[in-house]
């Protein structure tokens, strides 16, 4: 298996505790949710050269008790 290469990854608190719920939710930790989910957008851009979604750019209101 390769090495995994470390990254020095910044946050907001928001956005952590957002993405420690999600990753909970699919039993994942904080780590392994935010590879997953960058691996999902990678896939996604070499299939068809677009990211996950049109507006990736667009800054993040994610509130995860409005999804439950």
């Amino acid at each position: 298996m390769a090495e995994k290469k470390q990254v020095p990854l910044r946050l907001s608190e928001k956005l952590y505790n957002d993405l420690a719920a999600w990753a909970e939710d699919d039993f994942r930790s904080v780590n392994g949710q935010i590879e997953y989910l960058l691996s999902e957008c990678v896939k996604q851009r070499k299939k068809d050269g677009k990211y996950v979604g049109q507006e990736i750019d667009a800054p993040l209101d994610i509130n995860l008790e409005d999804m439950k």
